[in-house]
């Protein structure tokens, strides 16, 4: 940290950051340079014998409960457990001393006027601060002050009440500042983890069922002697490669496959598990947003109906129509299952809440099941 950042952090009390109690005592105590008149009282002789004595302990016990005052809360506006107390006896001795030593003793209660302007709430500082100006014009008008003192005094007080409630404040809101930033940066790397989450989820399932499903076929062949089986491992070699670089580009949030490359995919995927695929597209190609998100529903819906669907035929329909892109992809495999959504429809079905859209999935009428997903399409999109 360099000299000037430090300068700034005890300037302001410590920034965003929780100051030390010795770093606010620090910034707090730059008023005892008004120790100065009540020293002079004692150093001039104008206050002598033991009543200079007493004088001397009376402003050492009073800087003490000042500074005990300064240290006892843990933060501003987080009062501690001793910080009443000390308040109190600070306001005590600031409200009689004067009244016993006279003259440039009427400075301490400036020193509470900062002590009230720090620690206690708007409301209650300003009625401490105008409570505190009645008692200096009462206790100067008895100790015979003129009013040029007294006027002093109150102007001083008043600046010093201003400037620390300024500061508290400023303060306050850094700190709010500083946490509200904490939050919506815990908040963004939980949305992050769960993009990653979504992502290898509908990545692996598909690709995985994919290569389940080749490997399979590969061992049928390689049983029958084919010369087919050296070119299904290739494509197996092909999909793990794959498969390799969309997970890394998926954490590293660098994945960009659009719809047709899934629909590309799908075809691969459905044939290789024997299920005969009908695609029909209109209206395409879509934005980029509405494109990748659709490009998701198709993997999602293809792997449910290569893993679960034990279906013959699948058709999947893409469609911009009244303002939306909708997709459909229809199975005619095994009904009757209750429906109940698995991460991957989950995981989709937030995405598509998010872009503005809506899913639905389940039986289809006439057999088979049916994932439908609308998402608004801008009215300027390519149609």
């Amino acid at each position: 940290m360099s000299l000037g950042d430090r300068i700034g952090g005890t300037l302001n009390f410590g920034g965003t950051e929780r100051p030390s109690r010795w770093r606010r005592l620090l910034g707090t105590s730059l008023g005892l340079v008004y120790l100065f008149y009540p020293i002079t009282d004692v150093t001039s002789g104008e206050i002598t014998g033991a009543k200079a004595a007493w004088a001397v302990v009376a402003l050492a016990a009073f800087t003490a409960s000042y500074v005990a005052t300064v240290l006892s809360p843990a933060d501003y506006g987080e009062p501690g457990r001793w910080t009443p107390g000390l308040l109190a006896l600070t306001v005590l001795m600031a409200v009689t001393l004067p009244l016993v030593f006279g003259g440039g003793w009427l400075a301490l209660p400036i020193y509470v006027t900062v002590l009230l302007s720090m620690a206690l709430p708007l409301r209650r500082a300003v009625a401490g601060v105008a409570g505190m100006a009645v008692v200096v014009t009462a206790e100067g008008l008895v100790k015979g002050a003129d009013a040029a003192t007294i006027g002093l005094l109150l102007l001083q007080m008043t600046t010093l009440s201003v400037l620390f409630m300024s500061v508290r404040n400023t303060r306050s809101l850094l700190v709010q500042l500083h946490r509200a930033q904490g939050e919506v940066a815990r908040l963004a790397a939980g949305e992050e983890r769960l993009r990653i989450a979504r992502d290898l989820h509908d990545l692996l399932g598909h690709t995985l069922s994919l290569i389940v499903l080749k490997s399979e076929l590969a061992g049928r062949l390689a049983e029958q002697g084919s010369p087919r089986t050296a070119a299904e491992i290739r494509d197996i070699e092909q999909v793990a490669r794959t498969a390799l670089r969309e997970a890394r580009e998926a954490v590293t949030g660098y994945r960009r496959r659009g719809l047709a490359e899934e629909l590309d995919g799908a075809r691969a995927a459905l044939d290789a598990a024997g299920v005969a695929v009908t695609v029909r597209t209109a209206g395409t190609p879509l934005p980029d947003e509405q494109d990748g998100l659709l490009g998701w529903a198709v993997r999602e819906g293809v792997t449910n109906v290569v893993r679960h669907a034990r279906a013959r035929r699948c058709e999947i329909s893409v469609a911009v129509r009244d303002g939306d892109a909708v997709l459909e992809v229809r199975d005619d495999g095994r009904p009757g299952a209750a429906y109940t959504p698995g991460s991957g429809l989950t995981g989709l079905a937030e995405r598509v809440r998010v872009s503005g859209g809506s899913l639905d999935a389940g039986a289809a009428p006439g057999g088979g099941f049916r994932l439908r997903v609308v998402v608004p399409a801008p009215v300027d999109s390519p149609t």
